[in-house]
């Protein structure tokens, strides 16, 4: 009787160990929540296994996100604190999150980090993870704004080169509307539902877009006004069809030379060359921006996507090793290829897959050149519900372009009422 005592006292303490056992390991494993955008969510999902078997103790789960709803739904996560470890946010959304006190500054990681360090990005892409002097995104891919054109139409018109500066681009234009001796077709699309050339152009120029600590809009500058007034001319001169409604499928519009030249970014190279193609496909190419005068390249907008640690995670410096593995020269070159997403780091530039393809030329010499545009989360709202509206007002004559600056600054102003409030307040104005 005593030894079976013995025997099921023993059983219960070895069943004890086990379940403890098994709890202590269910426990040291950490699973991290990555919220990604749009098709990044698949095709990074495949890496990290590589992830996970560096570091058997982390976990990552992915969850994919429409970039349509991922704004909305990244805010409803902040409201309700139900946000993830680590998200991919576009460069423009920085802003917002970090004003939130959502996202955490990266100052204290980057210090002990022998992969992410400043210079191994590109600087004005690296600049826009920057608030008050403090980092809180490390880019993970890039992208930026240069000039799609057709070389033959080019060479029609006399220009062997893309054009370097604001004389040589309107040059061209012209005498390209000359050589296709009709009404039917443009040598340029500038539509003015796209608030991007309005801005880097007047950024070429040397606006200052916002004035008063980004308080107060600055778009009647002479600056910004010398650019817009650019812009608007190729409508008045019907050089440039207006928008969506003229241009349905920009690819098509290429391939038929409606349209010669397009300002946009890496995403269209793959749908370029599938309308490109046959006796089309060394028929166009990629160029820097034209600088305002001597700049070339001309300055374009930084752009892409970086990854943010939120607040409430729980495993920062696991999600910061995640961070530097995507930021490892290897990987970021095994994202390029599954997502065609431009690498952020330099050294990835040298490998033959990027420096020997001819489209990505002109862009690894445009992100030479790239600036942020205003970190402040009201700027979207601006550009697109607003500087589109006036552009499009502008380009069809319903109002003169010093009209449309100026309701612009009185919009921008409006929608920028809080942050006059709070700036102000911090100044002790208002008691």
């Amino acid at each position: 009787m005593q030894r079976c005592l013995i025997k099921y006292i023993t059983n219960l303490l070895v069943t004890f160990v086990t379940i403890t056992s098994c709890s202590k390991d269910s426990d040291e494993i950490k699973t991290i929540k990555f919220w990604a955008m749009g098709s990044e969510a698949e095709q990074v999902s495949k890496i990290l296994p590589e992830f996970e078997k560096k570091y058997p103790s982390i976990k990552v789960k992915v969850q994919q996100i429409p970039w349509t709803a991922a704004q909305e739904k990244l805010i409803t996560a902040f409201a309700s604190d139900n946000t993830p470890d680590i998200c991919q946010l576009g460069n423009t959304w920085i802003p917002q999150f970090a004003s939130l006190n959502a996202i955490i500054s990266l100052d204290k990681f980057i210090a002990k980090s022998e992969i992410v360090k400043p210079v191994n990005f590109f600087s004005g892409i690296w600049e826009t993870n920057i608030i008050d002097n403090k980092v809180y995104g490390i880019p993970w891919y890039v992208d930026t704004r240069l000039m799609f054109y057709r070389k033959d139409v080019f060479e029609r018109a006399g220009f062997k080169d893309p054009p370097k500066n604001w004389d040589e681009l309107f040059t061209l234009c012209v005498r390209i509307k000359e050589t296709q001796k009709t009404k039917d077709k443009y040598p340029i699309f500038i539509p003015t539902n796209e608030w991007n050339s309005f801005i880097i152009f007047g950024l070429q120029a040397g606006a200052k877009l916002l004035k008063d600590e980004n308080t107060r809009g600055n778009f009647s500058s002479k600056e910004f006004k010398e650019a817009f007034d650019y812009l608007i001319r190729f409508h008045k001169e019907n050089l440039t069809p207006f928008g969506m409604m003229q241009v349905t499928n920009v690819y098509q519009a290429m391939a038929e030379e409606y349209i010669s030249i397009y300002f946009s970014g890496p995403w269209n190279i793959p749908e370029f060359k599938k309308w490109m193609t046959g006796e089309l496909a060394d028929k166009w190419a990629t160029a820097p921006m034209p600088g305002y005068l001597n700049e070339y390249p001309g300055v374009s907008l930084a752009g892409g996507s970086s990854l943010v640690i939120f607040k409430d995670s729980r495993y920062k410096d696991e999600v910061w090793k995640l961070i530097e593995f995507l930021s490892e020269p290897e990987i970021q070159l095994k994202v390029y290829k599954v997502t065609n997403n431009l690498p952020s780091v330099i050294q990835v530039w040298q490998d033959t897959s990027l420096s020997n393809d001819i489209y990505m030329k002109a862009f690894y010499q445009q992100l030479q050149n790239v600036v942020s545009a205003p970190k402040i989360p009201e700027w979207e709202q601006i550009v697109f519900s607003k500087l589109q509206q006036y552009a499009e007002f502008a380009a069809r004559g319903v109002m003169t372009t010093e009209e449309a600056l100026k309701k612009l600054n009185e919009d921008a102003d409006r929608i920028l009422e809080k942050r006059r409030w709070l700036v102000e307040s911090k100044r002790g104005m208002v008691k």
